[in-house]
């Protein structure tokens, strides 16, 4: 498991709700949500708030899927959420995921919209492979939402919100 000392003290992981298949010569970093997608991000994005989550600051990649899911949490989340959107989440790695969580000092809690397999390795990499495969034993699905919060004994996954 990786060690990040809080703060943040909770961590929320979104991977981005389903998007449309490319077009011929289109940019993967250009698919838009489906329809269903777009219907996915917005019960996701209602039961975090129904749950009372609120991260102080989401932090999206620039895809336009991850920027449209993150609109979503946008319209649902309380006027005093600020956004960011990273070039550095699209096609980036584990380590930058974490290096982006654990220079986020000021916020106590941050969400970050990203894409798989990162935000799957992600979560592995702060509350370990068996622990992951017990919470989602399918694989972190479109749409789906890790709430972990840290501990006296590390990063545990405190809830998974999906559709």
């Amino acid at each position: 498991m990786t060690r990040i000392t809080p703060p943040p003290s909770r961590i929320y992981l979104l991977r981005h709700a389903k998007a449309l298949r490319p077009t011929p010569g289109q940019k993967d970093f250009d698919r838009a949500l489906s329809s269903d997608g777009y219907a996915a991000a917005e019960i996701v994005a209602k039961k975090a708030v129904d749950k009372g989550y609120k991260p102080e600051l989401v932090i999206s990649s620039t895809a336009l899927r991850c920027r449209q899911t993150a609109d979503a949490i946008r319209h649902a989340m309380s006027p005093s959420t600020k956004f960011r959107y990273v070039d550095a989440l699209y096609d980036a790695t584990t380590d930058i995921y974490l290096e982006i969580i654990s220079s986020q000092v000021t916020e106590d809690s941050v969400m970050l919209v990203g894409h798989n397999p990162i935000i799957e390795s992600t979560l592995e990499a702060l509350i370990g492979h068996h622990a992951l495969v017990s919470a989602i034993p399918k694989g972190f699905p479109t749409a789906g939402l890790a709430v972990v919060d840290s501990t006296p004994s590390g990063w545990v996954l405190t809830d998974f919100v999906k559709k």
